[in-house]
């Protein structure tokens, strides 16, 4: 007769089990990852059809075209005027832009704005409304407070 022999073994197989709290993080985990996705596509499609970076199709046109106006609107603080065309650079470091006028460089009004990048106008022609400063080179310094394309 033959012996039945009874398997015992030390080792023993373990079966990993995941618990449900691990279960549920890996579910947010990956629902968290598809909604950061699907927004990221929203805000670039966004972009794409509207054709401006804020996705409102309302935000206003800062195109450069003639009789446009750029600034404040109350020129109450800024009642000195100049007409001409805006070149780039100053005087002695007095201004980063400069008002081309008839009569010479004598004429030119050598500006700054801390209200209007003034580096969209070089080469339009334009009225200023600014207010003078104080200039140790320049004939005419201004601080602009807005401009119009002519």
């Amino acid at each position: 007769m033959e012996e039945e022999k009874e398997s015992t073994s030390l080792m023993h197989e373990f079966k990993e089990t995941k618990s449900p709290s691990q279960t549920n993080t890996m579910k947010y985990v990956g629902l968290l990852f598809v909604i950061v996705l699907l927004g990221i596509g929203t805000g670039f499609g966004l972009t794409k059809v509207t054709g401006n970076s804020t996705g409102d199709p309302s935000a206003p046109d800062y195109s450069v075209s003639k009789g446009k106006s750029f600034g404040v609107s109350n020129t109450k603080d800024f009642q000195d005027q100049a007409t001409g065309t805006i070149k780039v650079g100053g005087i002695e470091g007095e201004g980063a832009y400069h008002l081309e006028r008839p009569g010479g460089e004598s004429q030119n009004v050598y500006m700054t704005s801390s209200l209007v990048d003034l580096s969209q106008f070089v080469g339009k022609k334009v009225k200023v409304w600014g207010e003078t400063q104080a200039a140790e080179h320049a004939g005419w310094l201004m601080d602009v407070g807005k401009v119009e394309v002519l």
